[in-house]
Formats: structure tokens, C-alpha cells, sequence
């Protein structure tokens, strides 16, 4: 029975190991493929410190004059759970280095842009602002 248990473990490890690589593997590509049409629809050459301050920057919204930011529901720390600030939802963590799930589907990644962003700036972002900001949340 030990034995039986020992080997389910590392069976599982493996699994779990193949899965967390599998992941990563998808998430690079899909940034990377995201971020390439995101340059190349904005004739820019991207860049994080810029991403970083529009993830920071406060926008008062023009009906509630309510201020809201992307840190409003995310947080400061991307490496923990943020809240939705309206519902209370919870969000996982933006940084992929603790969420490797978190770019991995082209679609989720673009639905998300243009809620956020109307929700956030009152209007979809550009390519480039698209671009920045996922430049430099892949770097967290």
C-alpha cells in the first residue's frame, strides 16, 4: 500500500509538472502573439514603464465621478487576489509568474481588454495602450 501511494504521488507530480509546463508554453505563445499584433496594429514599439503607469493611473469616471484605476479591483500587489470593486468578486492574480493561467486564451485576454478598459477609461484602449499594459503585467 505504501508503495501504491508513493508511485500515485509521483504519477501525480508528473501530471501536475507536464500541465504547469504545458501552461507556461501556452501563455508565452500567447503574449508573444498578442504582443506582436498589438505593435503591429499600433506602428509603436511597446513598452512596459508605460503600461505601468496607465495600470496606475486614476481616471474619474464622467457620470459617478467615481475614481477608478486598474489597481481599483487588481490591486498594487499582482501577485495577489484582487476584488471586483462593484461586486465584490473575487480575481486571481494578475502576475503570470503565480497565475500561469492567466494569458493563456487570446479571446479571454481581449474580452477582458475591452470590459476593463470601457469600464476603467470609459472607451476601448488602442492597440498600444493594449500592448503596454500586457508587456509590462507579463513582466510581473
Amino acid at each position: 500500500m505504501k508503495l501504491y501511494n508513493t508511485l500515485a504521488k509521483g504519477i501525480f507530480l508528473s501530471i501536475m509538472t507536464i500541465f504547469l509546463l504545458l501552461s507556461q508554453i501556452s501563455m508565452a505563445s500567447t503574449i508573444n502573439d498578442l504582443l506582436s499584433a498589438y505593435t503591429e496594429q499600433s506602428g509603436t514599439q511597446l513598452n512596459a514603464e508605460r503600461g505601468k503607469n496607465l495600470w496606475n493611473k486614476n481616471y474619474t469616471h464622467s457620470k459617478s465621478e467615481q475614481i477608478r484605476s486598474c489597481t481599483t479591483c487588481h490591486g498594487n500587489d499582482l501577485t495577489r487576489n484582487g476584488k471586483h470593486q462593484r461586486t465584490g468578486k473575487l480575481i486571481k492574480p494578475m502576475s503570470p509568474s503565480v497565475n500561469p493561467l492567466r494569458f493563456t486564451k487570446i479571446k479571454k485576454v481581449e474580452k477582458w481588454f475591452k470590459r476593463n478598459c470601457k469600464w476603467t477609461l470609459e472607451r476601448e484602449c488602442t492597440a498600444q495602450e493594449k500592448g503596454d499594459i500586457l508587456l509590462f503585467l507579463s513582466e510581473q
